[in-house]
């Protein structure tokens, strides 16, 4: 069935569409697996977005105009990038008078959508989300279609991720940065690279790593596959990465992780191991996150301004015109070398 003119959908409508009553309806729109068997539940949610159905929680609000919220999803608010980002949105939102809702989606596509349909239900005036986008997602459409509904109700959508779906999106320059990275690391000397690099379906870690391995290659250096591994995007997947190439025992003089967490854990993994750092191997990594003031040796990186990234988020929802088409804006990074890549003196002419 369809809702008549602009009339919005009704849990009524919803439990009808699906078949069930409107208790089942209410039990599977609020996520209580445990008394909704699952495909009884996917079949409330499919009947709710096919509606295009949101709670309506704030209807005396929404009487007046939308919300003043500007609602916030993030991967991971432990991690230091993301707690750096939603710094700037927070910052930049009270200058506006602005509340912001943080959502914490556990680096699970499927609740980012959970989210932002919760949001649209709330009537947030903003979305910004926030992280890198998975390759071949199965909730890409779906996320897709929740982006379009919100917007379709008066709101605004942000990502400060790849420039991959239809809004405004804050882009940091990855690829870019990577890239210049590497050309600084080989004018040091080095020139027997690893990478840690993340997970594979991760665009961002993607990004970096092909960067870095273009920025090798414009230096007539060509990066071993097997020295490349793949982990979690943390400081334990940096660790299990670390330990996994030293158990390899190649030869390598200097090791690029993908972020400044897992570079972090793979330094405790040579610690362990007994291998001087910087002496036998440079260490770099990728953000300058905020934590790295207590690591010794001080870590090389690629800066980005990360609270900038927020705030020109928000500020980019705030401004939109009705009906503009989507923008991108590109923030880019800057190599800062420190104490964990030494010049790398050449003693084999190479």
């Amino acid at each position: 069935m369809a809702t008549q003119g602009n009339s919005a959908a009704t849990l009524t409508d919803v439990a009808r569409e699906a078949g069930v009553s409107l208790a089942t309806a209410s039990r599977a729109i609020n996520g209580s697996t445990r008394q909704v068997g699952e495909d009884l539940r996917e079949r409330v949610l499919e009947a709710a977005r096919k509606l295009n159905y949101a709670a309506n929680t704030q209807a005396q609000a929404v009487a007046k105009g939308r919300t003043n919220i500007a609602g916030l999803l993030v991967h991971d608010i432990s991690d230091p990038y993301f707690s750096s980002i939603a710094t700037g949105v927070i910052r930049s939102a009270e200058s506006h008078q602005m509340l912001v809702t943080l959502a914490n989606t556990g680096r699970r596509p499927d609740r980012e959508v959970e989210h932002l349909s919760a949001l649209r239900g709330q009537h947030s005036r903003v979305v910004i989300v926030v992280g890198s986008r998975m390759a071949d997602s199965p909730y890409a459409k779906a996320l897709d279609r929740e982006v379009t509904a919100f917007e379709q109700t008066g709101g605004r959508v942000v990502m400060i991720s790849q420039d991959v779906l239809p809004v405004d999106t804050v882009r940091l320059e990855n690829r870019a940065g990577a890239h210049d990275l590497a050309a600084e690391l080989v004018q040091l000397g080095y020139r027997h690279f690893a990478i840690l690099a993340g997970p594979d379906p991760l665009l961002t870690a993607r990004d970096r790593v092909e960067g870095f391995r273009a920025g090798l290659a414009d230096e007539s250096i060509e990066i071993d596959p097997a020295n490349i591994v793949h982990g979690g995007f943390t400081r334990d997947g940096g660790y299990d990465a670390m330990a996994e190439l030293l158990d390899r025992g190649t030869t390598i003089d200097c090791v690029f992780a993908a972020n400044d967490v897992m570079a972090v854990g793979a330094m405790t993994a040579c610690r362990e191991r007994g291998i001087d750092l910087p002496g036998e191997i440079g260490m770099a990594g990728f953000d300058d996150i905020s934590t790295l003031r207590d690591v010794s040796p001080a870590l090389t990186t690629v800066r980005l301004p990360l609270e900038k990234a927020g705030s020109v988020a928000l500020e980019l929802a705030l401004d939109a015109a009705p009906g503009e088409p989507p923008r991108v804006r590109s923030i880019a990074g800057e190599v800062v070398i420190r104490q964990s890549t030494p010049p790398r003196e050449r003693v084999d002419g190479g």
